[in-house]
């Protein structure tokens, strides 16, 4: 679990390629401190496991399907990304809770300069855009947003000086890929509240329910 509080950037420092998966070596130094094998560490907004762990760097293998998921497939030698360690139990929710799992990408359509912020425009897919609200969070290549204007396509978020300044948002252009992912409470509550196949064969309490019922 992460709260989209970027600790630093990193860079990759080498990419193994395999059929369908890639194995990362990422030079860091903050979030190597205390960091054992098997603990994970979010790239881009992606949760890894580190699997090598060195004086200055890390390894974390990527399956398939995050490749297929995120934009990680389009990391090479020399790309910067944002590190961020689980949090601790003890730690503080700076962000918003964050499970590291993309929804999948979306693409950077606007910039624009506002004062000292910077409003990025992005779009993507209907079926990410419906967890998608205003004022609500999402995260951004792992970093914890909050989302100031939506429409059927795409949504804008305003990040200040610090946020750009510490994290890759600075170096993203139009047309750039993102990767994203919403607030995980929305998606559970779409859950909890479509009826299973067994809640639809029974009769279920409606407003057509209590109409015919007299109520």
């Amino acid at each position: 679990m992460f709260t989209g509080i970027i600790e630093e950037i990193g860079t990759i420092d080498q990419i193994k390629h395999g059929q369908h998966s890639a194995i990362l070596k990422i030079h860091a130094k903050k979030v190597l401190k205390n960091t054992q094998i098997g603990d994970s560490i979010a790239v881009n907004g992606i949760c890894l496991t580190v699997t090598e762990t060195f004086p200055h760097h890390f390894s974390a293998d990527v399956m398939h399907e995050t490749l297929n998921r995120s934009s990680l497939a389009n990391l090479i030698h020399g790309s910067r990304v944002n590190l961020e360690r689980a949090m601790p139990s003890n730690g503080r929710f700076g962000g918003h809770l964050v499970m590291g799992h993309a929804d999948g990408v979306g693409t950077i359509t606007h910039i624009q300069r506002d004062d000292t912020a910077v409003w990025y425009t992005i779009q993507t897919k209907p079926d990410i855009m419906r967890y998608i609200v205003e004022k609500g969070s999402v995260t951004v290549d792992g970093i914890s947003l909050t989302v100031s204007r939506i429409s059927q396509t795409d949504f804008s978020v305003s990040a200040i000086p610090h946020t750009i300044n510490h994290t890759i948002l600075q170096e993203r252009r139009k047309n750039d890929m993102v990767n994203l992912e919403t607030d995980i409470i929305g998606k559970y509550v779409e859950k909890l509240l479509l009826p299973t196949p067994e809640q639809s064969e029974k009769k279920l309490i409606t407003m057509d329910f209590l109409t015919q019922h007299g109520f």
